[in-house]
C-alpha cells in the first residue's frame, strides 16, 4: 500500500506545545520502532475496546471522546508536531490515563503495528479532502485501505468518518456501497447521523455557522 495522504506541513509551534511534548510525551506517546503493538493488553493491560483516530487535528474532539469514555481506550494518530503538542495539553489538563499517541504515518502504523482484530472503532474525521481530480488518488479512503481497516477491525467493529467536503462523502459512500465487506449503518442514502460520541470541533461549529454542510459515514464489518 503506497497511499500519502497529507503533506507535512510547517505549522507554527508554541512553548506551551514545546513544553508539552517535552514533558507528557512519556505518559502518553508512543515511539515507533519494530516492538511497537498497537493493541489493548498492550498498551492498556487489559482486554477493554479500542478507538483509533487518525488525523485527530488539534486534538480537541479526541480528547474529549476519551475523557467522557474512561472505560475504552484512544490511540490518536497525527503527523503534525503542533497538533500533537495540542492534544498532550489537553490530556494532561483533563488529567486521563486511557489515550495514547503516535505521530506517524497512519497507514504504516496500522499495517504494521495492529494486529488483526485489534480494533472496535477507527474514526476519521475530516480528513484531506484533496479537491482536484488529479489528487483524488491521494484521498485516504480508498478501497485498498479500506480493505486494511477491515482487517484490523475485530468482528462486528465499525469505521466512522466525516467530512464537509460533499464530493469527498460521495466518493467515501461509493468506496463502501461497492464492497460487501461492510454494512451501511446510516440511510438508504449512506449517510448517518452524527453519533453521540463524535464531539463537534470549532471549526465544524465555525461552518455551521457558515452553512456549511456536514457528512457522517458509519460502516460495520461483516464477516464474508
Amino acid at each position: 500500500m503506497t497511499i500519502r495522504s497529507f503533506v507535512l506541513r510547517q505549522g507554527r509551534i508554541t512553548s506551551g506545545q514545546e513544553r508539552a511534548l517535552a514533558e507528557h510525551w512519556p505518559r502518553y506517546g508512543l515511539d515507533v520502532d519494530e516492538n511497537l503493538r498497537v493493541d489493548a493488553a498492550s498498551l492498556f493491560g487489559d482486554a477493554r475496546e479500542l478507538i483509533l483516530e487518525i488525523g485527530f487535528g488539534n486534538g480537541e474532539s479526541f480528547v474529549q471522546m476519551a475523557e467522557a469514555a474512561p472505560q475504552q481506550g484512544f490511540i490518536g494518530i497525527e503527523v503534525h508536531r503542533p497538533g500533537v503538542g495540542h492534544a498532550l495539553v489537553l490530556a494532561a489538563a483533563a488529567g486521563i490515563d486511557n489515550l495514547r499517541v503516535i505521530r506517524h504515518d497512519a497507514v504504516a502504523i496500522i499495517r504494521d503495528h495492529v494486529p488483526d482484530g485489534a480494533l472496535n472503532r477507527v474514526q476519521i474525521y475530516f480528513p484531506d479532502p484533496w479537491p482536484k481530480a488529479r489528487h483524488h488518488k491521494r484521498r485516504i479512503v480508498q478501497r485498498a485501505f479500506t480493505d486494511l481497516i477491515w482487517r484490523k477491525l475485530r468482528a462486528g467493529g465499525e469505521i466512522h468518518c466525516a467530512t464537509d467536503w460533499k464530493n469527498y462523502a460521495e466518493w467515501m459512500r461509493d468506496v463502501f456501497a461497492g464492497d460487501p465487506k461492510w454494512q451501511n449503518l446510516g440511510g438508504a442514502d449512506g449517510f448517518a447521523p452524527c453519533p453521540d460520541w463524535r464531539p463537534q470541533t470549532k471549526f465544524e461549529r465555525r461552518g455551521e455557522r457558515l452553512g456549511h454542510s456536514v457528512w457522517d459515514l458509519r460502516y460495520r464489518k461483516t464477516e464474508t
